[in-house]
C-alpha cells in the first residue's frame, strides 16, 4: 500500500470522475513528482539557488582581499558575469537582485568588480561608476555598506557610529543587551563590534587608492567622513534614523571619544568569545552568510589562522552557487530541509505511484537524520534557546533549530513513521513536541528561532537603515501556523500526553491570527510574497486550531482572495507589496503565488469551484516540459525589503495546490 494512503492509491482520476481538467492535473502531478526524484540529491534532499540579496557576495570578497586569498579564474568570472546579469539599466545594482538601484549595494558591488580584475573602463564598471558618482559617492550608502568599505580601506571609520563591544558586558536585565536581540541581527553585529573595535583594514595597495579615486566625485582625502555618519542616500533609507537613534549614536560617539582601554579589551575578548562559541556549535559554519563573512575576519584579525582557515573552507562548500545567471552567494548555508519538507508533502497530496513511495522514503531518512539530537552547552550564558529535537532551516551540521522548520520537519516525520522501517523515535518527537511548546510567546504567537526577548520599541533603535523590523524576534503568521498545524498533529499522535498544553497553546496561536488578521480579511506574509502567502498560513492555522471552514476569518480571507484573483485565473502579487505593507498586483501571473491561493481556497471548502477550477487550469497550463514550473520573479523575502530566490518553489507548490484541489474535486 502506498505511504500516502490519502491519495488516489493509483487509480486514475479521470476514471473516478470523468473529468478532463481532472485527468490533466493528474498528468501533471506525475510528471512534477517525476522532476522532483530528478532533483533529489542522494541524501535524499531538494537543495536550491538560495540567492537574490546583492549585499553578501562583496563581503565575502572583501574577506577574501583581506586575507590575500586569490578566488579561482573560474568563480571570478562567473561572480562577474552574474554582476553584469542583474546589474540594472541606469548602472546601478538593487538591494537584491530583481530591486531598484541602491547606493549601499552598487558601491559595494563596484568595489568588488575591480577586485575580481574588471578594468574600470568596462562597460559594468564605467555605467556602476557613474551611477555612483552622480548621487554623491558612497558617504550615502547605508551603515552595512560603510561598515564594509570601511574594511576594504575605501570609507574612513571615523564616518561610522560606533559599534561598540562594551554592551556584551552589560547585565543582561538592561533593556537593549545585544542578547535580547533577534539571533541574526545580535549573530552580525557581534563580530561588527570586533571589527570595529580593531579597526580592521586592509593594507594601502595602488589598487585600493585607483577604487577610491573611481568611486568618490571629490579627491578621497578632501572627504570629511565624521561630518557623514548620518548621511544616507534617499535609495537607502527604507527605516529612517528616529530620534532615539540618532541620540544612542551620538551618546556613543561621545563614550568612544573616552573609552577606557582595559574595559574596551575585556569587552573584545568577551565579543571573541561568543564569536568561538558561534563557530563550535555551528561546525564553522554560522547562522548566515554575513555573520559567517564576518567572523572569519575576525579571526583573521585575531591571528587564528586555523579558525580562519575552517571559516572559508566552509564558505566556499556552502554559501556559493553557481546558478543559471551565474556565481552566487547563498542566503544560508542550504535550503535543503526546508525544502525536503514541503516537497514530501507535496507529493503525499498528490495520486499515489510507487515511483512517489522510494522519493518520499528517501525523503524520509533526510528528515530523521537532521533533527537535533543534542542541546548546545552553556546555551543560558551564550543566549541561546534550548535546541534539542528542533529542525533546522538546512541541516544538522548547521545547528540552529527553527520554529517553522521544526513544524515542518515533525509533520513530516508523523505523516511517514508508519510506512518506514527507521522512523524518527518517539522520544525524539516529543522533544520536538515540548520545544515547540516551549517556542510560544506571551502574545500567543512563535517567532522565528526564540521567544522574543525584548519589546517593539527596541525597533527604534534599528541601525541598518535598509531593512524593517530586525531588532527582535517577532510573532510571524507563518511560523505560528506552521507550529499549529504541527502541534494539532502532536495531539493526534500522542493522545492524551499532551492534551492539556497543546489546546492551550491552539488557543493562544489562534487568538494571535484573529487580531493578525487584517480587516480587508488578509494575512501579512513576512517571509514571502506576501499577501498570497500569509493567508495560506493564517487560514492553515486556524483550521489546526479547530476553526470550522465557515468561520467568519476564514470566509473574509478567502473572499479577500477571490477579489485578487486575475481574469485568466492565476494570482500575481509583486513584491513591493512586503515593503509597502498593502496589495500590489504584479503584471503578471505567478504559479506560487496562484498556488498558495489555490491550497487556501481548497482547505477552506470556500465553495468558489470556477474561481479554483480556473487556477488549477493555469496552474496546467503553465507547467514546463520537464515537469516544473518556469522561472519567474523572487517570492522569497526577509525583514520587508530584501527578495531572495526560492529554487524549488517552482517545483513543489503547484503540485501541491494541484493535489489538494483535485482531492476535493472528485
Amino acid at each position: 500500500m502506498s505511504m500516502h494512503s490519502e491519495a488516489l492509491e493509483g487509480a486514475s482520476i479521470e476514471a473516478l470522475s470523468g473529468d478532463p481538467l481532472l485527468a490533466r492535473a493528474e498528468r501533471a502531478m506525475r510528471r512534477a513528482i517525476e522532476h522532483l526524484g530528478q532533483e533529489q540529491t542522494e541524501r535524499g534532499a531538494w537543495w536550491g539557488d538560495y540567492g537574490g540579496p546583492m549585499f553578501l557576495m562583496p563581503m565575502l570578497v572583501a574577506a577574501y582581499h583581506y586575507a590575500g586569498r586569490e578566488l579561482a579564474a573560474d568563480k571570478r568570472a562567473r561572480m562577474l558575469e552574474y554582476i553584469a546579469n542583474v546589474q540594472r539599466e541606469d548602472g546601478s545594482v538593487g538591494l537584491h537582485a530583481e530591486g531598484a538601484g541602491s547606493m549601499f549595494t552598487t558601491a559595494l558591488n563596484y568595489a568588488m568588480i575591480r577586485l575580481l580584475g574588471m578594468d574600470p573602463e568596462h562597460s559594468v564598471a564605467r555605467k556602476m561608476r557613474r551611477w555612483i558618482r552622480d548621487r554623491g559617492g558612497p558617504v550615502g550608502a547605508a551603515s552595512w555598506g560603510k561598515f564594509t568599505l570601511a574594511i576594504l580601506g575605501l570609507y574612513s571609520w571615523e564616518g561610522l557610529s560606533p559599534v561598540l563591544p562594551e554592551l556584551w558586558l552589560l547585565p543582561y536585565s538592561t533593556p537593549f543587551h545585544p542578547g535580547r536581540l533577534w539571533c541574526h541581527c545580535r549573530q552580525v553585529y557581534l563580530p561588527m563590534a570586533y571589527l570595529y573595535a580593531k579597526r580592521a583594514t586592509v593594507a594601502d595597495s595602488a589598487l585600493v587608492r585607483a577604487i577610491r579615486d573611481e568611486l568618490y566625485p571629490v579627491p578621497y582625502g578632501s572627504v570629511d567622513f565624521a561630518m557623514h555618519r548620518e548621511t544616507i542616500a534617499a535609495e537607502d533609507n527604507y527605516r529612517a534614523a528616529s530620534p532615539a537613534l540618532t541620540w544612542a549614536n551620538r551618546a556613543m560617539v561621545a563614550y568612544e571619544r573616552r573609552a577606557h582601554r582595559a574595559t574596551r579589551e575585556r569587552a573584545i575578548a568577551a565579543v571573541y568569545e561568543h564569536i568561538c562559541f558561534e563557530d563550535d556549535v555551528t561546525t564553522d559554519i554560522k547562522i548566515g552568510p554575513v555573520n559567517a563573512v564576518l567572523d572569519t575576519l575576525c579571526h583573521l584579525v585575531a591571528g587564528d589562522r586555523a579558525r580562519a582557515e575552517r571559516g572559508f573552507a566552509q564558505l566556499e562548500r556552502w554559501y556559493l552557487w553557481d546558478g543559471h545567471d551565474g556565481l552566487k552567494m547563498q542566503g544560508y548555508n542550504s535550503t535543503e530541509l526546508w525544502d525536503t519538507a514541503f516537497a514530501a508533502q507535496a507529493i503525499m497530496a498528490a495520486p499515489a505511484s510507487d515511483e512517489a513511495d522510494a522519493v518520499l522514503a528517501s525523503a524520509h531518512d533526510f528528515v530523521r537524520d537532521n533533527q537535533i539530537l543534542e542541546d548546545v552547552p552553556s546555551f543560558d550564558r551564550f543566549f541561546r534557546h534550548p535546541s534539542k529535537g528542533g529542525w533546522p532551516f538546512s541541516n544538522r551540521p548547521h545547528g540552529w533549530p527553527i520554529t517553522d522548520c521544526t513544524a515542518e520537519g515533525f509533520k513530516v516525520a508523523v505523516a511517514l513513521e508508519r510506512t518506514q522501517r527507521a522512523p524518527v523515535p518517539a522520544s525524539l518527537l516529543r522533544d520536538s513536541v515540548r520545544l515547540m511548546l516551549s517556542w510560544q510567546n506571551e502574545d500567543g504567537g512563535w517567532a522565528s528561532y526564540e521567544r522574543q526577548r525584548g519589546g517593539a520599541w527596541i525597533e527604534a533603535l534599528n541601525p541598518s537603515q535598509v531593512f524593517g523590523d530586525i531588532m527582535v524576534d517577532y510573532s510571524y503568521v507563518e511560523c505560528s501556523s506552521a507550529v499549529m498545524q504541527a502541534l494539532a498533529a502532536a495531539r493526534r499522535r500522542f493522545a492524551g500526553e499532551f492534551d492539556r498544553e497543546i489546546d492551550r497553546a491552539l488557543a493562544g496561536g489562534a487568538a494571535f491570527l484573529r487580531k493578525a488578521q487584517r480587516e480587508d480579511g488578509s494575512f501579512e506574509g513576512s517571509w514571502a510574497v506576501c499577501f498570497t502567502y500569509g493567508t495560506w498560513f493564517g487560514v492553515s492555522g486556524l483550521l489546526a486550531a479547530g476553526a470550522s471552514t465557515r468561520d467568519p476569518a476564514v470566509v473574509r480571507a478567502c473572499e479577500f482572495l477571490l477579489s485578487k484573483q486575475r481574469t485568466d485565473g492565476a494570482w500575481g502579487e509583486h513584491h513591493t507589496s512586503c515593503a509597502e505593507r498593502r496589495w500590489v498586483d504584479h503584471p503578471e501571473g505567478h504559479a506560487a503565488n496562484t498556488s498558495w491561493a489555490l491550497l487556501t481556497l481548497a482547505r477552506a471548502d470556500s465553495g468558489a469551484k470556477d474561481a479554483m477550477r480556473r487556477a488549477a487550469e493555469w496552474l496546467v497550463d503553465r507547467q514546463a516540459e520537464d515537469g516544473a514550473w518556469p522561472r519567474e520573479s523572487l517570492v522569497g523575502v526577509f525583514n520587508r525589503t530584501c527578495m531572495i530566490n526560492y529554487e524549488n518553489y517552482r517545483r513543489y507548490f503547484p503540485l501541491w495546490a494541484l493535489g489538494e484541489w483535485s482531492k476535493r474535486s472528485r
